[in-house]
């Protein structure tokens, strides 16, 4: 990954956007990366990345509801979020 001065980004513009197409670039400030500059289709890569992730996490979580459900209790289902949060604090 090749990395520029924020300075170096704002003079060679146009060079940075022809590199991105290729591979990202970092951008650094003061010397701590301020940003990474990515072509649209790595982006759009990195979105479908995110959202499937947040697919299988929200599947994952409603499988383990499921059966977190299934092993409670009768009274335990019968608390609100309110009760669950109170009687958290209270333990601790």
């Amino acid at each position: 990954m090749i990395t520029k001065t924020s300075a170096e980004a704002q003079n060679q513009f146009g060079q940075l956007l022809d590199t991105v197409q290729r591979e990202p670039v970092v951008i650094t400030r003061h010397g701590r990366v301020a940003a990474v500059v990515v072509s649209p289709r790595d982006m759009e890569e990195l979105e479908a990345a995110r959202k499937a992730r947040r697919s299988k996490i929200a599947a994952a979580w409603e499988t383990w509801r499921k059966k977190a459900k299934k092993s409670m209790k009768s009274a335990a289902k019968e608390l609100t979020d309110e009760e669950v949060v109170r009687l958290v604090h209270e333990l601790r």
